[in-house]
């Protein structure tokens, strides 16, 4: 009969017992926090401008973050998971709870702040606008106050963001091209995208469309100039930086500047 080594199964027992104490822990904490979380956050009441919400100011939510200490990052990730089901829902006011939620409990990750600020920026324009009748009743002037006010609670995360990930390159892109392609503020846009090239690992595609926004806002000479410094800083075998693309903008505006041969821009390469 085989025996097996002294102590086997009290070593056993002991191992089994302390998983399902880390399991248990983990459950209980994270339920007793996604809950008391839920409690400290509540809806706003929807303002005639704006439909945000906040989060309560209470004394006892720093206590229960402290209390979470290890936790926050799965309470946050439960949390995530719960405003999505709200989103599935197009619940507004729990799906920008969740948000809010979410971003206090671990303001660290990225992926919070800049899906959050997309959610606002151009899911939740949609649910209010199909909330009020749909596209073809609501007047063209209604949608852009909509479409506005959402925008703008975005541009607000992304701020708050930036004083947790202020060298975060995406968080600059993000806010451009919610500037561009919601608010249509092309100054603003070329504004953020400059300040995302400026960051370290900057993009090459931001300082590209910062040229380009300038191009397209007739500022022709400055597009000019910024591109004509930008080439020579984009590695030459790289297809994200497309330093062929920035040339061929060069070129073409040349023609638009008419500028005599003497004075183009010599690439060097």
């Amino acid at each position: 009969m085989r025996r097996w080594p002294s102590g086997w199964r009290y070593g056993c027992f002991a191992i089994v017992k302390s998983r399902w104490r880390i399991f248990a822990t983990v459950i209980v904490v994270s339920a007793v926090g996604g809950a008391i979380l839920s409690g400290l956050v509540v809806p706003q009441q929807a303002s005639r401008e704006e439909g945000g919400v906040r989060l309560r100011e209470s004394p006892g939510a720093g206590a229960l973050f402290g209390w979470l200490g290890g936790f926050r990052a799965l309470a946050a990730d439960l949390l995530w998971l719960r405003m999505y089901a709200a989103w599935e829902r197009r619940d507004l006011p729990g799906t920008q709870t969740l948000i809010r939620a979410v971003v206090a409990v671990d303001p660290r990750p990225a992926y919070f702040w800049i899906n959050g600020a997309r959610i606002l920026a151009y899911d939740q324009p949609v649910w209010r606008i199909e909330a009020e009748g749909g596209y073809e009743a609501v007047s063209a002037e209604r949608r852009r106050v909509i479409e506005v006010e959402q925008a703008r609670l975005a541009l607000r995360l992304l701020e708050e963001a930036r004083g947790l990930h202020a060298s975060a390159a995406a968080m600059w892109t993000e806010q451009a091209n919610i500037e561009l392609n919601k608010l249509g503020d092309l100054a603003a846009a070329a504004a953020s995208f400059r300040r995302a090239w400026e960051q370290p690992a900057g993009p090459y595609y931001a300082a590209r469309i910062h040229g380009e926004l300038l191009r397209r806002m007739g500022r022709h000479r400055e597009a000019y100039d910024w591109l004509c410094s930008l080439y020579p800083k984009l590695p030459p075998d790289d297809e994200a930086a497309d330093a062929p693309l920035v040339l061929a903008r060069i070129r073409e505006l040349e023609r638009v500047l008419a500028l005599p041969p003497a004075a183009t821009f010599r690439s060097g390469r």
